[in-house]
């Protein structure tokens, strides 16, 4: 009896394994795929008019403005004064002096590598912050560490 149901289940299981064999498919060979974009690149006045536009938005809150700074900082560019007043606005409109102060020395270290920038960038917003009440970290000593010594020899004497 047992050998009987152990015969007709082998043959049940071997009848599908056969049928789902024939149902495969050999693989094809397929040509190289491209994965390319076909998006236009963006110009430069059009990026600086999306962040500009980004940034005066009237309802625009803390989260929003700490990200599109985050990308921006996160590429790799010195922002156009146009974008950076633009953010300095909303953070006054917002009342958040501090991210302004972090804003300004975020595109400060960006800066870093070309020492010619960040003057030209303080010179163009200069009346912006002048306007907004904003000092620069240079104006509130950010710029230097405040217990800083010159040489840890020279603490003794």
């Amino acid at each position: 009896m047992m050998r009987l149901i152990s015969q007709r289940m082998q043959t049940a299981v071997r009848g599908s394994l056969t049928v789902a064999r024939r149902n495969l498919k050999p693989a094809t060979a397929t040509g190289a795929v491209r994965f390319m974009s076909h998006e236009v690149q963006e110009t430069d006045e059009e990026f600086d008019a999306r962040y500009v536009a980004y940034f005066s938005r009237p309802d625009i809150d803390g989260w929003e403005v700490r990200k599109g700074m985050n990308t921006l900082i996160g590429m790799d560019l010195v922002p156009d004064p146009k974008i950076i007043i633009a953010a300095l606005k909303a953070c006054r409109r917002l009342n958040d002096y501090a991210l302004t102060t972090r804003f300004l020395e975020a595109i400060k270290m960006r800066a870093e590598t070309n020492k010619e920038i960040y003057p030209y960038v303080l010179n163009e917003i200069k009346p912006t912050l002048d306007e907004l009440g904003i000092s620069t970290p240079e104006e509130m000593g950010y710029d230097k560490p405040e217990l800083a010594l010159k040489s840890v020899f020279d603490v003794h004497s």
